[in-house]
Protein backbone atom coordinates (compact mmCIF):
# COMPACT_ATOMS: atom_id res chain seq x y z
CA UNK A 1 0.00 0.00 0.00
CA UNK A 2 1.19 3.19 -1.02
CA UNK A 3 1.24 5.87 2.63
CA UNK A 4 1.47 9.56 2.69
CA UNK A 5 5.21 9.57 4.07
CA UNK A 6 5.83 7.90 1.10
CA UNK A 7 3.52 9.61 -1.50
CA UNK A 8 5.40 13.01 0.03
CA UNK A 9 9.46 11.43 -0.57
CA UNK A 10 8.12 10.33 -4.08
CA UNK A 11 7.20 14.00 -4.66
CA UNK A 12 10.15 15.87 -2.86
CA UNK A 13 13.05 13.21 -5.18
CA UNK A 14 11.17 14.35 -8.65
CA UNK A 15 11.56 18.08 -7.74
CA UNK A 16 12.11 20.29 -9.69
CA UNK A 17 10.63 18.52 -12.68
CA UNK A 18 6.47 18.88 -12.98
CA UNK A 19 4.45 16.14 -11.84
CA UNK A 20 0.28 16.44 -10.56
CA UNK A 21 -1.06 13.55 -8.30
CA UNK A 22 -4.09 12.02 -10.07
CA UNK A 23 -7.04 8.87 -9.26
CA UNK A 24 -6.98 8.02 -5.46
CA UNK A 25 -4.70 10.07 -4.15
CA UNK A 26 -5.92 13.16 -6.25
CA UNK A 27 -8.81 12.88 -5.06
CA UNK A 28 -7.77 13.20 -1.49
CA UNK A 29 -5.28 16.09 -2.42
CA UNK A 30 -8.56 17.67 -3.47
CA UNK A 31 -10.24 16.57 -0.04
CA UNK A 32 -7.20 17.68 1.92
CA UNK A 33 -7.52 14.27 3.83
CA UNK A 34 -6.87 10.60 3.32
CA UNK A 35 -10.84 9.04 2.38
CA UNK A 36 -9.08 4.92 2.11
CA UNK A 37 -5.82 2.94 1.59
CA UNK A 38 -4.41 3.55 -2.11
CA UNK A 39 -2.50 0.45 -3.77
CA UNK A 40 -0.07 3.02 -5.88
CA UNK A 41 0.20 6.30 -6.76
CA UNK A 42 -1.43 7.60 -10.23
CA UNK A 43 1.50 10.03 -11.35
CA UNK A 44 1.22 12.66 -14.50
CA UNK A 45 4.19 13.98 -15.30
CA UNK A 46 5.77 16.32 -18.43
CA UNK A 47 6.74 13.93 -21.24
CA UNK A 48 10.21 15.82 -21.82
CA UNK A 49 10.59 15.99 -18.41
CA UNK A 50 10.51 11.96 -18.23
CA UNK A 51 14.17 11.42 -18.07
CA UNK A 52 14.51 13.14 -14.95
CA UNK A 53 11.61 11.92 -13.09
CA UNK A 54 12.83 8.39 -14.42
CA UNK A 55 16.28 9.42 -13.02
CA UNK A 56 14.71 10.75 -9.45
CA UNK A 57 12.97 7.79 -9.02
CA UNK A 58 15.92 5.58 -9.93
CA UNK A 59 17.38 6.99 -6.78
CA UNK A 60 14.31 5.58 -4.71
CA UNK A 61 14.68 2.12 -5.75
CA UNK A 62 11.77 2.17 -8.01
CA UNK A 63 12.15 0.20 -11.42
CA UNK A 64 10.22 -0.16 -14.64
CA UNK A 65 7.78 -3.39 -13.89
CA UNK A 66 5.67 -2.59 -16.76
CA UNK A 67 5.51 -0.76 -20.16
CA UNK A 68 1.98 0.09 -21.86
CA UNK A 69 3.92 3.33 -23.67
CA UNK A 70 2.98 6.05 -25.04
CA UNK A 71 -0.24 5.70 -22.51
CA UNK A 72 1.61 4.45 -19.16
CA UNK A 73 3.69 2.41 -17.57
CA UNK A 74 4.64 1.22 -14.02
CA UNK A 75 7.60 1.53 -11.66
CA UNK A 76 7.52 -0.20 -8.50
CA UNK A 77 10.13 -0.71 -5.33
CA UNK A 78 9.00 -4.06 -4.26
CA UNK A 79 6.87 -2.33 -1.88
CA UNK A 80 4.72 0.82 -3.72
CA UNK A 81 4.22 0.97 -7.19
CA UNK A 82 3.71 4.08 -9.35
CA UNK A 83 1.67 4.66 -12.40
CA UNK A 84 3.09 6.80 -14.24
CA UNK A 85 0.64 8.56 -17.07
CA UNK A 86 2.88 10.76 -19.86
CA UNK A 87 1.87 14.42 -20.88
CA UNK A 88 2.21 16.42 -23.64
CA UNK A 89 1.74 19.72 -23.20
CA UNK A 90 0.90 22.71 -25.95
CA UNK A 91 2.05 26.74 -25.48
CA UNK A 92 -1.35 27.46 -23.86
CA UNK A 93 -0.86 25.13 -20.84
CA UNK A 94 -3.21 22.71 -21.87
CA UNK A 95 -2.12 18.86 -22.17
CA UNK A 96 -2.40 15.76 -23.64
CA UNK A 97 -2.04 12.10 -22.95
CA UNK A 98 -1.97 9.41 -24.96
CA UNK A 99 -5.03 7.01 -24.90
CA UNK A 100 -3.75 3.93 -27.51
CA UNK A 101 -1.15 3.07 -29.62
CA UNK A 102 -3.52 4.53 -32.52
CA UNK A 103 -2.68 8.30 -31.86
CA UNK A 104 -6.32 8.67 -29.65
CA UNK A 105 -5.69 11.26 -26.33
CA UNK A 106 -7.16 12.11 -23.39
CA UNK A 107 -7.74 15.69 -22.94
CA UNK A 108 -5.80 18.27 -20.31
CA UNK A 109 -7.51 21.90 -20.32
CA UNK A 110 -5.24 24.31 -18.74
CA UNK A 111 -6.91 25.15 -15.53
CA UNK A 112 -7.03 21.41 -14.52
CA UNK A 113 -3.12 21.50 -13.12
CA UNK A 114 -4.60 22.70 -9.22
CA UNK A 115 -2.97 21.74 -5.67
CA UNK A 116 -4.23 19.97 -3.16
CA UNK A 117 -3.21 18.65 0.45
CA UNK A 118 -1.38 15.83 1.78
CA UNK A 119 -0.69 15.72 5.41
CA UNK A 120 -1.13 19.53 5.26
CA UNK A 121 1.46 19.92 2.30
CA UNK A 122 0.51 21.57 -0.50
CA UNK A 123 0.78 19.04 -3.37
CA UNK A 124 0.51 19.16 -7.36
CA UNK A 125 -3.04 17.16 -8.60
CA UNK A 126 -5.66 17.62 -11.03
CA UNK A 127 -9.09 19.22 -10.91
CA UNK A 128 -12.33 18.12 -9.48
CA UNK A 129 -13.97 18.46 -13.39
CA UNK A 130 -11.18 16.61 -14.67
CA UNK A 131 -11.54 13.47 -12.01
CA UNK A 132 -15.01 13.32 -12.54
CA UNK A 133 -14.53 13.44 -16.50
CA UNK A 134 -11.85 10.33 -16.29
CA UNK A 135 -14.42 8.59 -14.02
CA UNK A 136 -16.40 7.84 -16.76
CA UNK A 137 -17.12 5.31 -19.51
CA UNK A 138 -16.21 2.42 -17.52
CA UNK A 139 -17.81 -0.24 -14.73
CA UNK A 140 -17.26 1.28 -11.66
CA UNK A 141 -15.07 -0.45 -8.67
CA UNK A 142 -16.05 0.07 -5.25
CA UNK A 143 -13.28 2.64 -4.62
CA UNK A 144 -13.95 4.91 -7.64
CA UNK A 145 -18.01 5.02 -6.11
CA UNK A 146 -16.66 6.15 -2.77
CA UNK A 147 -14.38 8.39 -4.56
CA UNK A 148 -17.18 10.14 -6.82
CA UNK A 149 -19.46 10.21 -3.87
CA UNK A 150 -16.54 11.73 -1.81
CA UNK A 151 -16.66 14.53 -4.58
CA UNK A 152 -19.95 14.99 -4.62
CA UNK A 153 -20.32 15.50 -0.70
CA UNK A 154 -17.50 17.95 -0.93
CA UNK A 155 -17.84 19.91 -3.94
CA UNK A 156 -21.65 19.60 -5.00
CA UNK A 157 -20.79 18.55 -8.30
CA UNK A 158 -22.52 16.15 -10.59
CA UNK A 159 -20.34 12.93 -11.42
CA UNK A 160 -21.10 9.60 -14.07
CA UNK A 161 -21.73 7.03 -11.33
Amino acid sequence: MMDAGTLLRVLDAVRPARVWLAGGWGIDALLGHRTREHRDLDLLHRADQEPAVLAALDGLGYRETLDLRPVRFVLSDGRTELDLHPLVFAEDGSATQAADDQGATFPYPADCFVTGRVLGVEVPCVSVAQQVFFHQGYDARPHDLADMRHLREAFGVTTHF
